[in-house]
């Protein structure tokens, strides 16, 4: 079985609250194994004989027929976690700064995502690989962040997510122990 981790899009904020026992309960229902979420806010562990692809679709399909909204995940495997957060040139714990990272299931959107960042300014990012890039926003000042504003608009809505680096770190954590079980 491969360890993967599951990255949920905009859950327990905007009206749409899972709680994290029914979302483990629906994904264990559907098949995966090692089920395991980490925080509130939509980062799940799972195992599963299926490629990304596969996983992706039917964890999409599964939260949209038990919880009745428009899913949008991205599903890495836990060898890709351990090498994104190892390729963040910026720090997880900082006093200045918050490091992020964004995740997304479409490289040309994160393409586009990432040329439109540079062009603010101020922003300070790096693209970590196909499906990620990391950026910093000033300690308190997060959702006021240029970047941050951009990243939030409707059109990346359905193919990207973003994450904390410290959020990231127990997400690789978590996958290293399921793929250690």
């Amino acid at each position: 079985m491969n360890s993967y981790a599951v990255f949920l899009r905009g859950i327990n904020v905007g009206g749409i609250n899972i709680k994290m026992a029914d979302l483990r309960s629906a994904l264990e229902d559907q098949g995966f194994a090692g089920v395991k979420t980490l925080l509130a806010s939509g980062n799940v562990v799972l195992a599963s004989d299926l490629g990304a692809a596969a996983v992706k679709k039917d964890v999409e399909a599964c939260l949209r027929e038990a919880f009745g909204y428009d899913a949008w995940v991205v599903v890495l495997t836990a060898d890709r976690v351990a090498a994104l957060v190892e390729a963040c040139p910026y720090p997880a714990e900082d006093k200045t700064t918050h490091t992020y990272v964004t995740l997304s299931s479409d490289t040309a959107v994160l393409d586009e995502l990432f040329e439109s960042g540079s062009r603010l300014d101020g922003t300070q990012q790096h693209r970590l690989g196909p499906e990620a890039m990391a950026w910093l926003a000033p300690a308190g000042g997060t959702l006021d962040s240029p970047f941050s504003k951009l990243s939030s608009k409707a059109r990346y809505k359905s193919t990207t997510t973003t994450r904390n680096l410290r959020t990231m770190i127990k997400v690789r954590d978590a996958t290293q122990a399921l793929e250690a079980r």
